[in-house]
C-alpha cells in the first residue's frame, strides 16, 4: 500500500464524526496512531501506511500530523477536514453516512470502532499520558522526532523477536515496492 491522503482524511473523518464534528489536534493524532497500531496487531499492516515517529508528546504519524497542522496541503484532506484553528480540527462537511468513507474497509471500521470505544472518552492529555506509559515503542526524543521501527511495535504487541523482524521486513519491502510503483503512476 501507498500512503493515501484520502484514506487518512477518511480515518480522521471517522473519529471527528464520532466526536460530533471536532477534536483537538493532539487527541486526533493519538487516536490515529492507536488505530495504526491496532491494525498492525490484527493484520500486520498499519491502516494509514504513514511513517510512525516518536515526538515529545508521544507517538504520531508523521505525514498525517503535517496534514492536521496544515503544514502539508492536500485537496483530499481538505475535502473532509477543515483547516486547524486553536489546535483543533473539524469536519469540513457533514458526514451523512459512514458508507461515504469509501477508502475504509470493514476491517478498518472494526479497528476504528475498537479504538474509539477504548480511547474516545479520554481527553487529549489522558491520551498523551497513556501513550507515554503504555506504548513501549515510544521513546522520548528530547525535543526532536525519531522513527519508530515497526519491529519494536510488533515486539511491544507481544510478537517474538524473529517474527517481529520478519513482519517488519515485509512492511519495508511493501513500502519499497509501493514507492517503485508510484514512480510509474
Amino acid at each position: 500500500m501507498i500512503f493515501s491522503e484520502q484514506k487518512v482524511a477518511q480515518i480522521a473523518a471517522f473519529f471527528l464524526a464520532r466526536a460530533e464534528g471536532s477534536l483537538p489536534n493532539l487527541k486526533l493524532i493519538k487516536l490515529m496512531y492507536l488505530a495504526d497500531r491496532e491494525s498492525m496487531n490484527r493484520f500486520d499492516v498499519p491502516m494509514s501506511e504513514d511513517r510512525a515517529v516518536s515526538m515529545p508528546h508521544g507517538p504520531v504519524l508523521s505525514a498525517t500530523l503535517d496534514l492536521i497542522k496544515g503544514k502539508r496541503g492536500s485537496a483530499e484532506w481538505s475535502s473532509w477536514i477543515s483547516p486547524p484553528s486553536d489546535n483543533e480540527v473539524k469536519l469540513a462537511r457533514e458526514l451523512q453516512n459512514f458508507d461515504d468513507l469509501d477508502e475504509l474497509s470493514r476491517s478498518d471500521f472494526s479497528v476504528l470502532d475498537s479504538v474509539w470505544h477504548q480511547f474516545g472518552h479520554m481527553n487529549k492529555y489522558q491520551l498523551r499520558d497513556y501513550t507515554h506509559k503504555h506504548i513501549p515503542e515510544w521513546h522520548d526524543p528530547h525535543g526532536t522526532s525519531v522513527d519508530i521501527d515497526p519491529k519494536s511495535t510488533f515486539i511491544a504487541l507481544g510478537v517474538g523477536e524473529d517474527l517481529a523482524e520478519s513482519k517488519a521486513q515485509d512492511l519495508r519491502e511493501r513500502r519499497a515496492l509501493a514507492r517503485k510503483i508510484s514512480e510509474f503512476i
